[in-house]
């Protein structure tokens, strides 16, 4: 195993998960009942009391936390220890309302790099490999999170931060980058560019750890299948950590959830009950080792499953599924849950590149789904009628999937702008009204 593995925490029994749980949940309950103000006011609306948390099975007993909720304590309201202990910032990219910022003491810190330390390890990743990090740096997490974790394994790191495609692609080709690391849909345009310019056999790549963002199995195997390499999914939120909460191993069949450092819950996302294991639902964390801003029952609006079944790689950690849509970014067409992965689905099924639009608009009183999909090369050459067929086929299949009807509009090769960051996928022309 590489050199990071750690079996004695990634594959203990599920009773000395439970033990570790029970014992850190009362501790961090503890701390933020006597130092957050915030906290403690929602505590007490809920009439719970510190006294009342005995471990895992008392969780529900705690109020929710939402992204309003830390919009509303901007900036300091729910930092945990006085501001000398804290050490850095990271804040999310929203662009409406107040940013949300999340605070760490060095202590924090050092968790949150081992739990991407473990992700690199788990896509094959050793002292011997080049992790070539093209997420964000600065106030985004997706940086400084891989960055950490890659230096916690010995890697060699290349912290190119996002943007300027021309010098990823040569670093990757000059210094023989092996892991890859930024948002799926710039390694789909990195692999899309690499194609392009044939280069395929001077990159050394062998695997990819992706996220910040949703994406389907098929354009996983779209970026595999273009780069040659075995693409992980990770998983993280600002406001939990950043990458590194959850991550994917060999089996690529869901990401272990680091049981030692957070407790996931699936609840209805309408009324809030907590639903059994290999149910759909929202996820919900609760952090339980942070020192400066640890977040309890914090809804992440993402829907997915849990699963504790046997994992061949020997993680004993519960695991989550990819994300199948979030409950806020859910599109209600027509009356008709729409999420963009389902669309994603149809047309990477069809054989068309993974860069899309999805435009809704109120038209006469009425929802109009409009679904903009870019052509090959080989496609841009079709007559008018071929174009015209492909269109057809396109919203029948759409029909299918999504039980309403969608216009499409096939437009030319690279006329929707690429993204160096995460991608703009949805347009709701609605919010506009």
């Amino acid at each position: 195993m590489p050199n990071y593995y750690q079996p004695e925490i990634e594959c203990a029994s599920q009773e000395q998960i439970r033990a570790w749980q029970d014992e850190r949940l009362v501790k961090t309950v503890h701390h933020v009942y006597e130092h957050v103000p915030y906290y403690r006011n929602l505590m007490v609306q809920k009439g719970v009391t510190p006294e009342d948390i005995h471990g895992v099975d008392d969780l529900h007993k705690l109020p929710f936390l939402t992204k309003d909720d830390l919009r509303d304590a901007y900036p300091y309201g729910l930092l945990a220890v006085p501001k000398r202990d804290a050490v850095r910032i990271q804040s999310t990219s929203g662009t409406t309302g107040r940013r949300v910022v999340a605070f760490y003491t060095q202590h924090d810190l050092d968790l949150w790099e081992d739990c991407c330390a473990r992700a690199i390890v788990a896509a094959g990743g050793s002292n011997e490999d080049v992790v070539h990090v093209c997420y964000g740096y600065g106030l985004f997490t997706g940086g400084p999170g891989l960055n950490g974790g890659s230096h916690k394994v010995g890697s060699l790191t290349l912290p190119m931060s996002s943007g300027n495609t021309d010098r990823q692609i040569q670093f990757m080709v000059d210094l023989g980058s092996t892991i890859l690391c930024c948002t799926p849909s710039y390694a789909a345009y990195l692999a899309e560019t690499i194609c392009e310019r044939g280069l395929q056999n001077q990159i050394k790549l062998k695997a990819g750890i992706f996220g910040a963002e949703a994406w389907s199995e098929e354009m996983r195997q779209d970026i595999q299948n273009k780069l040659g390499i075995k693409a992980y999914d990770i998983y993280g939120l600002t406001e939990i950590s950043g990458p590194g909460v959850s991550f994917e191993c060999s089996e690529q069949t869901g990401m272990h959830i680091n049981e030692d450092h957070f407790i996931a819950e699936i609840i209805d996302p309408q009324t809030g009950e907590v639903l059994p294991e290999g149910e759909k639902g929202e996820l919900v964390f609760t952090s339980i080792t942070k020192e400066a801003f640890p977040l309890i029952r914090y809804r992440t609006r993402d829907i997915c499953v849990l699963s504790r079944k046997k994992c061949s790689c020997g993680r004993t950690h519960v695991k989550m599924s990819k994300p199948m849509g979030r409950s806020d970014d859910m599109l209600i067409v027509k009356g008709v849950n729409v999420f963009p992965s389902q669309i994603e689905t149809v047309l990477l099924n069809k054989g068309y590149p993974a860069n899309y639009q999805i435009v809704v608009s109120r038209v006469n009183n009425s929802d109009q789904l409009d679904v903009q999909v870019e052509m090959t090369p080989e496609m841009f050459s079709d007559t008018v009628t071929e174009v015209a067929s492909k269109e057809k086929e396109l919203v029948d299949a759409l029909k299918a999937m999504l039980g309403i009807y969608a216009n499409v509009k096939l437009v030319a090769p690279k006329s929707i702008a690429r993204s160096e960051g995460k991608a703009v996928r949805i347009i709701d022309n609605r919010k506009l009204y």
